[in-house]
């Protein structure tokens, strides 16, 4: 008897401490965390727009990355034929494509070496402009994340109107106009 009293004390116990648990958390609000957007940004591009619910950005990610991606890897090609036809050509290595066999008989050696350097600066930049586009993915989110819960209220108002002062001079003369634009801008 007393077992079974303390087991349905316990369980009380469990069962308030889970409502009251519940009702806390539903209470307690999760604010917008911009580290979790950059987090989640840097883990997986376009994770932390998803997060910041821009879904309307995840495709612009995507594309920019696979644009990026297929320069990249169409000078990779590049760079690797004329490598390959350069090696043919000096006699480095005989095992090449027939593309490579080609281009070697179709130039010469000095402009090989420059096709070659050329396509590899330009994959190799390419790389560098994939980390820049991740780079500003998350520093997107970021910002984004920032602002999520900013409130831009009716109020913001920004009036552009036209001035024109006259300064006058010694002598009646003697008058000076000038024109310009006033900006005011209300919080």
């Amino acid at each position: 008897m007393l077992k079974r009293f303390l087991i349905l004390l316990l369980m009380s116990f469990v069962t308030i401490g889970n409502i009251m648990a519940q009702e806390e958390s539903v209470v307690i609000q999760k604010k917008h965390n911009p580290k979790r957007a950059t987090l989640y940004s840097a883990v997986l591009p376009g994770l932390g727009q998803a997060y910041n619910k821009k879904y309307w950005k995840i495709p612009i990610v995507y594309a920019g990355i696979g644009a990026i991606y297929y320069i990249a890897d169409m000078n990779g090609d590049y760079y690797r034929e004329f490598r390959d036809a350069y090696d043919y050509q000096s006699g480095i290595n005989t095992n090449v494509s027939e593309e490579a066999i080609e281009y070697a008989s179709k130039y010469s050696a000095n402009n090989l070496i420059t096709l070659r350097d050329s396509y590899r600066r330009d994959m190799e930049l390419s790389w560098i402009i994939m980390a820049l586009w991740y780079g500003i993915n998350i520093i997107d989110a970021t910002v984004d994340a920032h602002f999520f819960e900013y409130d831009i209220g009716d109020d913001l108002t920004l009036k552009v109107e036209p001035v024109i002062q006259n300064n006058f001079g010694e002598t009646a003369y003697n008058h000076n106009y000038n024109a310009g634009l006033s900006l005011k801008l209300k919080f």
